[in-house]
């Protein structure tokens, strides 16, 4: 990158910073902005100072948020359905994780959320290209905000989310080694994370088969449709293995009425289930991952109050308005595994933790558990030997709300009566795990 595209970058983030007017930490402990990660590709950032009643902000972690998808908005579903000091309806959000750690959402990879294009060749493709616009803005955040160059800096991820934390991690290790990006990378934590989609959808016959989601033949059904998808990837046609994990998702939801893929024991009626027959690929999968992130609801909320509280959002660019095209422009890579970049994490000494949903269908446990048992970090003999310990769910002491497995620098953890959205379904047990990855408690 040149110093040219460093002066402007820089002097787009210097502009916006200056200009966010409330976003002083001063008034409000918040902070917001941009940064043109590439030309043509800005990259919208919101960052909520640590607000902890026992210690300041730089006694306390910093940590990344970064939402599914791809296309899936930090800024507005992690922060305001999940972590974030308020919920959806602006109140108070008891199991914010706002009180344990500074977070930082980030839209990415650009187009989604607030984040956006200039033109229909900037999008990312994939995830190397995430990694590398997810290095510049990183970059330049530490750079401009030296008194977080020190403190303890953690990337925690949901779905797809984990996929590009892999890969952004792998760069920020070596881009810390060469001295270029200066802040203390403490670990990765990869929730329901997409990082072995085959896994996945192998698996998702005999989870469902062993809930009583699925009866014999829709098991076999199901196990066919992942056959198909299997065979694609085998032969390297990634795109065709997207398309056909379509289908196989239309099977799964035509074999058990309706399940919901993010949380199996909360079926919502779908009104589009019986007209999704002839609909292409890319619109029935959007359907599935995309909108359940941009629900009416949280549109009006972010494109009406939060853009005006914002100020800094440009006029042509609506919260969410290009997400279907970061979906699209990312599927030829959707289905490439990166549980190779999860070794040479665990090889190279970065602290990874992986922690799953029980209740979770599209990035099911059993899943998550095979392609971890095919991990060539040599510390893996170790983990396996290992029984898990059981963690009380803070809001019912004395019931089990998790179980959990560390070996060296992995960790394990299996969050029970949780779906996709860990945070959103068990909000104290995910604050608990918060915690202790960050070894606060």
């Amino acid at each position: 990158m040149g110093q040219l595209k460093v002066a402007c970058s820089l002097g787009i983030l210097l502009f916006i910073t200056i200009n966010a007017g409330l976003s002083s930490p001063l008034a409000g402990k918040e902070d917001w902005g941009y940064v043109q990660v590439r030309d043509g590709a800005h990259m919208f950032w919101w960052l909520y100072y640590a607000d902890s009643g026992s210690a300041g902000y730089q006694d306390l972690p910093l940590v990344m948020w970064l939402q599914g998808g791809p296309g899936g908005s930090g800024s507005g579903f992690g922060n305001f359905e999940e972590i974030g000091p308020l919920d959806r309806n602006q109140q108070p959000r008891k199991t914010s994780w706002v009180q344990a750690a500074s977070v930082l959402f980030v839209d990415n990879p650009v187009g989604t959320g607030f984040s956006y294009t200039d033109r229909p060749d900037a999008y990312a493709t994939d995830v190397a290209t995430v990694a590398s616009d997810m290095l510049v803005l990183l970059q330049h955040f530490f750079s401009e905000r030296k008194e977080f160059e020190t403190v303890p800096f953690y990337i925690f991820s949901e779905s797809y989310g984990g996929k590009m934390a892999a890969a952004i991690s792998s760069e920020l290790t070596k881009a810390i080694a060469k001295g270029t990006v200066k802040c203390n990378f403490a670990g990765v934590a990869l929730g329901d994370s997409w990082i072995s989609p085959l896994d996945s959808v192998m698996t998702w016959g005999p989870y469902l088969y062993t809930t009583s989601l699925l009866d014999d033949y829709g098991l076999a059904e199901v196990s066919g449709a992942a056959e198909a998808v299997k065979n694609a990837v085998e032969q390297q046609q990634f795109l065709k293995a997207t398309e056909l994990w379509s289908v196989a998702e239309t099977v799964v939801e035509q074999n058990t009425n309706g399940v919901n893929f993010y949380n199996i024991l909360t079926q919502e009626p779908d009104e589009e289930l019986a007209t999704s027959a002839g609909r292409d690929f890319l619109s029935l999968l959007m359907r599935h991952h995309i909108r359940p992130l941009h629900s009416q609801s949280l549109s009006q909320l972010m494109n009406g109050p939060i853009r005006k509280k914002l100020g800094i959002i440009p006029q042509n660019v609506t919260w969410g308005g290009q997400a279907e095209e970061v979906f699209s422009s990312m599927a030829g890579d959707f289905m490439r595994p990166v549980v190779d970049v999860v070794d040479q994490l665990l090889t190279t000494g970065v602290n990874v933790t992986i922690y799953n949903g029980q209740l979770d269908l599209i990035v099911d446990t059993m899943g998550q558990e095979l392609w971890v048992k095919r991990l060539k970090w040599a510390g893996l003999p170790g983990f396996n030997k290992l029984r898990w310990t059981p963690l009380d769910d803070p809001a019912s002491p004395g019931v089990t709300g998790a179980f959990c497995k560390t070996y060296k620098n992995f960790a394990f953890y299996w969050i029970l009566k949780a779906g996709h959205m860990i945070p959103s379904d068990q909000g104290p047990m995910a604050l608990q795990m918060l915690k202790m990855i960050t070894q606060q408690v």
